[in-house]
């Protein structure tokens, strides 16, 4: 994705009916700085983006909080704050290495550091990269203020997105069959083979058809050379309220059923802790995902298809169906 094209659009969009020389004057510029970042001359930094999209009746504090599951709690600390954009960008970032995430986004470990200290001002587009590498979420990110299906920049980026989602509530499967059209072993095929993927993956050869049917249907692959080939393998993140709820039940029964599978690593502990020390824990697995994630971006093979599952229950009154 272009997020310089992105940033232009979207700083246009949020704007909206007020006028670039109303919106810089609110700012504390006296110069013109909207049409500059509008026309791609500059680009806004993250605390003025925040400060343009924090409106009476829309504060920036209601757009940010369907980002994440539970709103944090540093969420209405001085909103759009160099120490809350750094609080933004950590929460992002998790226990993931500064430089794997600097590398993934095509940025300095150094510019990185000083953003997650609260040192100085990322640029928008800066930003987007940074979260698009640390779990994909810079659509998300941009859909907290304007639809992405409207804009220019994002409309094929976001239609794709939302069609992997929908095929992947729709077919669990298709994921499974759309990465293994990564394996290098797979792409060192002569030709396309059913049997070998469902051999591969220990599926029915039904399934495996009934997923590229899907994805050839969905425009998501195209045949090459005799083989099947992925347009763009997205992260799909199913992250509204219930939406993955189904999905996360389905690769749970899968991941049980292959408790037994050779490389399966399964682990658990059974504890008392302290309602604090349970945030806590919370906030360790949120972390070690989204690192799990960035360090999968950067990886240069894909040599196999893995399911991560990760489960933390507490036991109490109403956390369970007991029929």
């Amino acid at each position: 994705m272009d997020f310089s094209e992105i940033t232009k659009d979207l700083v246009r969009a949020v704007r909206a009916e007020r006028s670039q020389i109303q919106v810089s004057r609110r700012l504390g510029y006296r110069a013109n700085v909207a049409y500059s970042w509008e026309s791609g001359r500059r680009t806004p930094g993250a605390t003025d983006f925040f400060a343009l999209a924090d409106r009476p009746g829309s504060p920036l504090v209601e757009r940010m909080a369907p980002f994440w599951k539970h709103a944090p709690p540093w969420l209405h600390e001085a909103p759009g704050s160099l120490p809350w954009i750094a609080e933004l960008l950590g929460a992002v970032r998790g226990n993931t290495p500064i430089g794997e995430l600097a590398t993934a986004a095509g940025l300095s470990r150094f510019t990185v550091s000083r953003w997650l200290a609260g040192r100085a001002d990322p640029r928008l587009p800066d930003l987007l990269a940074f979260l698009h590498a640390a779990g994909g979420r810079a659509l998300d990110f941009v859909a907290l203020f304007v639809s992405p299906a409207e804009l220019p920049s994002t409309r094929r980026a976001w239609k794709r997105l939302e069609g992997a989602r929908s095929l992947a509530r729709a077919s669990p499967w298709v994921q499974v069959v759309l990465l293994a059209l990564e394996l290098e072993a797979y792409r060192a095929l002569q030709a396309h083979d059913d049997a070998w993927l469902a051999a591969r993956l220990d599926l029915p050869i039904a399934i495996v058809r009934d997923s590229l049917e899907r994805l050839e249907a969905a425009g998501q692959v195209r045949r090459v050379e005799g083989r099947f080939v992925p347009r763009e393998v997205l992260t799909v993140d199913l992250r509204a309220p219930g939406a993955g709820s189904a999905l996360k039940r389905h690769w749970a029964e899968v991941a049980a059923e292959r408790l037994d599978a050779e490389g399966a690593m399964v682990s658990y502990n059974l504890f008392t802790v302290s309602t604090e020390v349970l945030e806590q824990v919370r906030d360790l697995q949120r972390a070690h995902w989204r690192s799990v994630r960035t360090l999968v971006e950067t990886s240069r093979s894909a040599d196999e298809v893995v399911l991560l599952e990760l489960h933390l229950v507490p036991f109490r009154a109403g956390g369970a169906d007991r029929r």
